[in-house]
């Protein structure tokens, strides 16, 4: 850690209140001109003080003897800075006047407010959110490297400017592994856990308030893409020579006709397989991200993948219902599926789910309140997102048939005015 850049130790007489011909003496820290004053319970009288010297003045035993007491607190204090500095803590004049009354014992740093709220989650949160937890960890620390120049600080030193700052940051660092800033949305992510990291200090009385509580995060709403029904059967219609891809494909198609994200599809095994109530196979599951139970009625494309797959090595070695396949490798390859299809849309694995909500479904007069029923939300009112998707595109498709209709009445015109 780079040393301060300026720092001080002063004692001063408070000269505005005298009693008695006598003033309290103050023990005065200055860092980067902010400064903390430390009252040190002793008077001097006033002719006797040495505002240039900052030392009373005389050879009598009770000056000798105060002088060493004020030699001594500013050793104390130096000692204090010194602590901090190897510590690698943020040096601000408050936090040498904690250490120096011995309150900083009581003070809780935001990294151990982090790690203390990751370990009690462990159990709680899935794996793929607490994930999310520990890379906003990671940024934060770099945060506090750049602008800081330390590894930790005080609950108590965080304030509104450090979100702003911290936000700043986000949007205009560039990580090694791309080389794009993050975009709007994620840096809010980062912003929104930190903030819930905070509320925990607060319900744990770790913190008095919660000084992020007035920010207001600006996320922006991104359109969900989802695949047409030419583009859905141009990979359906495709045939690969290649065993990954036809893998692939299946895996992907199997989502789009089920509506299963990426994690509850490679953790169906044949015992999610039952009879419905109307006497046909359905997949019943638990969806990992909510624990909702979700039915889904097995439609012609699902069942043959099922049998295609029934004897496969690799799910009969897992004892799943589909080969697994991680799910980096699985957008990969999504990748070369779409060029080979030519399909602009950025091919992810979770588009097969969207995918299901609009054109497998909603496109098909299937009610919101079933195919709610069939993603397993919690709410319907998340289902509605897709159902003003479909909306648009019924919007667009009729604007392109009013322009023809447009264009055979202006034709029809000119043919009469001829």
């Amino acid at each position: 850690m780079k040393a301060t850049s300026t720092f001080s130790i002063l004692f001063w007489v408070n000269f505005s209140r005298i009693k008695n011909e006598q003033a309290s003496i103050y023990a005065r820290i200055t860092v980067n001109g902010k400064r903390v004053a430390i009252s040190l319970k002793r008077k001097v009288d006033i002719s006797d003080w040495d505002t240039d010297k900052n030392r009373a003045r005389g050879t009598k035993q009770e000056t000798r003897l105060l002088n060493k007491y004020l030699d001594q607190i500013h050793s104390r204090i130096f000692e204090c800075y010194q602590e901090l500095l190897a510590e690698k803590k943020l040096i601000t004049a408050q936090a040498i006047k904690a250490r120096f009354l011995g309150e900083d014992e009581k003070q809780y740093s935001l990294l151990s407010l982090i790690d203390y709220h990751n370990t009690q989650m462990s159990e709680s949160l899935r794996w793929g959110t607490l994930k999310n937890y520990f890379t906003t960890q990671k940024y934060i620390k770099m945060f506090l490297k750049k602008k800081f120049k330390t590894d930790d600080i005080y609950l108590s030193q965080l304030t509104y400017k450090f979100l702003i700052d911290f936000e700043i940051f986000l949007r205009v660092h560039r990580p090694t592994d791309h080389q794009k800033p993050m975009g709007n949305n994620t840096v809010m992510k980062h912003i929104e856990r930190l903030r819930k990291i905070t509320s925990l200090a607060v319900d744990i009385e770790w913190m008095e308030k919660d000084v992020f509580s007035k920010f207001k995060p600006k996320f922006k709403k991104n359109e969900r893409q989802f695949l047409t029904q030419n583009e859905l059967q141009s990979i359906e219609e495709k045939q690969f020579s290649i065993e990954r891809l036809e893998l692939v494909k299946d895996l992907f198609i199997f989502s789009c006709y089920t509506g299963l994200s990426y994690i509850d599809v490679m953790n169906l095994t044949k015992d999610h397989i039952n009879f419905g109530i109307d006497g046909n196979l359905w997949i019943v599951t638990q969806r990992r991200k909510t624990e909702n139970t979700v039915r889904i009625p097995i439609l012609p494309v699902v069942g043959i993948l099922i049998q295609k797959y029934a004897e496969h090595p690799r799910a009969l070695q897992r004892g799943t219902l589909l080969p697994n396949m991680s799910n980096q490798k699985l957008n990969t390859y999504l990748k070369e599926i779409a060029d080979l299809c030519h399909i602009k849309k950025n091919l992810t694995f979770h588009l097969a789910r969207h995918t299901f909500a609009t054109t497998v479904t909603l496109s098909n007069g299937v009610p919101i309140e079933t195919v709610s029923k069939l993603l397993g939300h919690s709410r319907i009112s998340t289902t509605q997102i897709y159902a003003k998707v479909v909306e648009k595109k019924v919007s667009e498709d009729m604007q392109v048939l009013k322009e023809k209709f447009n264009k055979k009445n202006t034709d029809n015109t000119n043919s009469n005015a001829i």
